[in-house]
């Protein structure tokens, strides 16, 4: 069956090919009875925008590229789906790129070279450096995901200082005064664990508690793995802990589990809170304690600032969206939580 085209449209609605094309893009100085009648054609003949070659004439391929550090982390698999959601109500389809964190494969996913793939990129960056994202103007669009703010370039975050310290204040006014931290690793400062390591310092300190460094445990990667190894590490070196602050979900689904094999009961003697909300803590015996960052305002906001800036007729400066979080309380930090 043909498909149906504008010249269709604008023989059954009685009015010219542009007029059609001008109500199709919603563009302005059509009468509204004109725009009735062309929308009704279109509505009778299913007329769909050949989104290819429309892409083709803005010299665009009408993709962009989302490059996470790893595809098998609920949290990055959760912010796909969102953001290839935000990008189809753009008319852009999402292409995803696992680059293991790495800072080679970082950089070629930002690198002039995928300007002719992709319109451009959506980046989760853990290997990346500062200034590597120095002076990039008229490079393929970037937009930064995590960590801190970066300047010179679109950057979508949360506090993270803010939800670390809000995070262990809450361990703190459980009454818990042993809080190990599993999570720190040694990227450049403004680095998500960086910046989530600040936040449960100042908590400690605000409490009148001068942070431990025997209680801060580095995470090689943020798998389920290594927080259960970390966390024996911590039960061996340091048996009086009574709380723990994950910097990841699956940092703490992994503690726990140690705790579990360890004999120690969750959170009566150790308490738990992770980070990112991801779909599987709320499933986890207990349900996992923590800070919920509004995903589908970070995946809006990532696409609204690529297109933003895809549309720009000229170097606009670069903008950065702050994304709201939430603390939610479940059973592995309070006994008393009815979602245990």
């Amino acid at each position: 069956m043909r498909r149906s085209s504008l010249k269709d449209v604008a023989t059954r609605a009685g009015v010219s090919v542009m007029t059609v094309s001008k109500v199709v893009n919603n563009h302005a100085g059509v009468a509204p009875e004109t725009r009735a009648k062309v929308e009704r054609a279109v509505r009778e003949l299913q007329y769909r925008p050949n989104l290819a070659a429309r892409n083709l004439r803005r010299g665009r391929s009408g993709h962009i590229a989302l490059a996470v550090p790893d595809i098998a982390i609920p949290y990055f698999a959760e912010l796909s789906r969102k953001i290839a959601v935000a990008a189809a109500a753009h008319g852009l389809s999402v292409l995803i790129d696992q680059t293991g964190g790495q800072r080679a494969h970082e950089q070629l996913a930002i690198s002039d070279a995928r300007a002719q793939l992709v319109d451009g990129v959506v980046l989760f960056p853990s290997g990346l450096r500062p200034d590597d994202l120095a002076d990039r103007r008229g490079g393929v669009p970037v937009v930064l995901l995590g960590g801190r703010a970066d300047r010179s370039t679109d950057h979508v975050v949360i506090d993270n200082v803010g939800a670390g310290r809000e995070a262990t204040a809450h361990l703190l006014g459980l009454g818990r005064r042993r809080i190990a931290a599993i999570g720190p690793n040694k990227e450049y400062p403004g680095g998500l664990p960086h910046t989530r390591l600040e936040g449960y310092r100042l908590a400690l300190r605000d409490a009148g508690l001068e942070p431990d460094p025997e209680l801060e445990v580095v995470a090689p990667a943020y798998h389920r793995a290594d927080g259960a190894a970390a966390m024996q590490q911590l039960i061996t070196a340091q048996p009086d802990i009574d709380a723990v602050f994950c910097f990841t979900d699956l940092l703490a689904v992994g503690a726990i589990k140690t705790l579990h094999r360890l004999g120690r009961r969750v959170p009566e003697d150790v308490a738990v809170v992770g980070f990112d909300d991801m779909e599987e803590g709320h499933f986890h015996t207990p349900a996992l304690t923590s800070i919920a960052p509004d995903k589908e305002q970070i995946a809006a906001g990532a696409v609204d600032l690529l297109v933003r800036r895809l549309g720009a007729t000229e170097h606009a400066s670069p903008r950065a969206v702050q994304a709201a979080y939430r603390l939610v309380v479940r059973g592995s930090s309070d006994p008393h939580s009815s979602d245990r």
